[in-house]
C-alpha cells in the first residue's frame, strides 16, 4: 500500500523537482520545509539536491526515497 502512495505523489507532481519551499505541499503537510532543511544541514536529507537560483530543490524520486527511508526508520510504515 505504501508504494502506491509514493507512486501517487510522484505522478501527481507537475515537475521532476520539488522546491524545498513546496515540500509541505508535496507531502500533503506531513513534512515542513524546516524539517527537510534541518535534515540537510545534518547530512541526513535527500541524497541529491539542486540549487536553482536561490532555491534548493530535490529530484522527485530522491525526495520520495528519503521520505520512505525516514518512515521506515521511525517504524511508521504499516501494511
Amino acid at each position: 500500500m505504501e508504494d502506491k502512495i509514493y507512486d501517487q505523489m510522484a505522478t501527481r507532481w507537475p515537475s521532476s523537482v520539488v522546491a524545498r519551499a513546496e515540500v509541505k505541499k508535496f507531502t500533503g503537510g506531513a513534512i515542513s520545509p524546516k524539517t527537510i532543511a534541518n535534515a540537510d544541514s545534518l547530512g541526513k536529507g535527500p541524497k541529491k539536491r539542486l540549487i536553482i537560483g536561490r532555491r534548493v530543490c530535490y529530484p522527485v524520486q530522491d525526495l520520495i526515497n528519503w521520505i520512505r527511508d525516514i518512515a521506515k526508520e521511525k517504524g511508521n510504515i504499516h501494511g
